[in-house]
């Protein structure tokens, strides 16, 4: 895998990419807090494919969003849309993991005609609120944006430390912390510093209602398939448990692991990926 940069209007997005570009595309898409690194693992087994893993705004190489913007969950669509368009990609493969799963159902539904298979991992659609509780969850999102202003960035002591503290909050092995972690970090005159932007770790502003993450999921046209842990996280398979007939063409497996099971146990995720995609094959 080896860097790729992409300029939009607005920012500029970065990325790893395998180079096999006469091959059908597949864009990856990470999960909150993690970069392009997470897809490491799993490009290894798929030679067959152009992988593209992007940063999202705010992680890794990424560009940060201005200063008087925020990160909304309608502006990584809009990111991955810019890049679709300015590229040209068309007929391609959507993979996503936890919250680029969730971006990738609201891409795939909202742009159903680019999308040829989606892929998501630990991660079934929107997460959602009752519409009841949007008047709360609006003010503690503000709250949660003055409070995190007002405090001093905290800057990492040392690189096994980080490490350690990501694997153990992320339930996955070190090896698998030491790529996301190696792309998160940089040096500045001698001292260590996170490439993330800290606002990404606000609350979010407002959820969907789960009527409106049914009319997502239900418009969703391209052959699905949905991968959970075994260890991964309860709330996804609960949600997929609750939303198992949105999706009309699913298939759904469980395989050992847990939330970054695409990174700990890349080879049996390919298997799974690369069947499907044989069974469902490639529109012309």
């Amino acid at each position: 895998m080896h860097d790729v940069r992409f300029s939009l209007p607005n920012l500029e997005l970065a990325g790893l990419a395998n180079g096999h570009t006469d091959k059908p595309l597949i864009i990856a898409l990470h999960g909150w807090l993690d970069n392009a690194a997470s897809f490491i693992p799993l490009s290894h087994y798929l030679n067959d494919y152009h992988l593209i893993a992007i940063d999202f705004a705010g992680h890794g190489h990424s560009s940060h969003r201005s200063a008087d913007a925020h990160y909304h969950q309608i502006d990584f669509v809009h990111d991955l849309h810019e890049l679709v368009l300015s590229q040209g990609y068309k007929n391609f493969i959507l993979l996503g993991h936890s919250m680029g799963g969730i971006v990738g159902s609201l891409y795939a539904s909202s742009f159903p005609e680019f999308v040829s298979h989606f892929i998501t991992i630990e991660s079934f659609g929107p997460m959602s609120k009752d519409a009841q509780t949007s008047p709360v969850q609006m003010r503690e999102s503000i709250e949660s944006r003055l409070k995190l202003r007002a405090r001093e960035a905290k800057h990492p002591k040392s690189y096994d430390s980080v490490v350690n503290a990501r694997a153990l909050v992320g339930d996955l092995s070190e090896e698998a912390a030491t790529l996301l972690v190696n792309r998160n970090l940089l040096e500045q005159n001698g001292q260590l510093r996170f490439r993330t932007d800290r606002r990404l770790r606000t609350l979010s502003s407002i959820r969907l209602t789960d009527e409106q993450a049914k009319h997502f999921m239900q418009n969703i046209q391209a052959p699905t398939l949905a991968i959970m842990g075994t260890s991964g996280y309860e709330v996804m398979r609960e949600k997929m448990q609750e939303r198992f007939d949105w999706v009309t063409n699913l298939s759904h497996v469980t395989c050992e692991g847990g939330h970054h099971l695409h990174m700990d146990y890349p080879q049996q995720i390919a298997a799974k990926l690369l069947n499907f995609l044989a069974d469902t094959p490639l529109k012309q």
